[in-house]
């Protein structure tokens, strides 16, 4: 069985921040967009969710450099994760999903999994 991706539209540009995260509901669960204006490229898209703490707390997170890789500190314990990889600064064997994002027209579009569509018997 293959798993398939969809191009989700998840938000407009005129709902992002710049050098900052929104939070949005996919398929996939939530996920924090990142628009960092001054960097090539200038989206980004991880997990919502803070893998040490459980919370959805990501695109709260302060997004800043960290020797050349852009990141976001999570708000709560302060781990960096990068994001173009998902990997925990402090600790690499630690990492987010990181999601393919693209700007089409006005809209941003995430690459998630397909919605698996479950039947029970009643």
């Amino acid at each position: 069985m293959n798993a398939r991706s969809n191009w989700e539209a998840v938000c407009t540009v005129d709902d992002l921040v710049p050098e900052s995260g929104i939070a949005v509901w996919t398929d996939a669960g939530p996920v924090a967009v990142f628009y960092l204006p001054h960097h090539l490229p200038a989206l980004f898209a991880i997990s919502h969710t803070d893998p040490f703490s459980g919370a959805n707390v990501l695109a709260r997170g302060i997004t800043g450099d960290l020797k050349g890789e852009p990141v976001v500190a999570s708000p709560l314990y302060k781990q960096h994760f990068s994001l173009r990889t998902g990997i925990c600064m402090e600790d690499e064997s630690v990492r987010v999903k990181v999601y393919p994002v693209l700007l089409d027209g006005d809209r941003v579009r995430l690459k998630v999994p397909a919605s698996q569509r479950r039947t029970t018997a009643a």
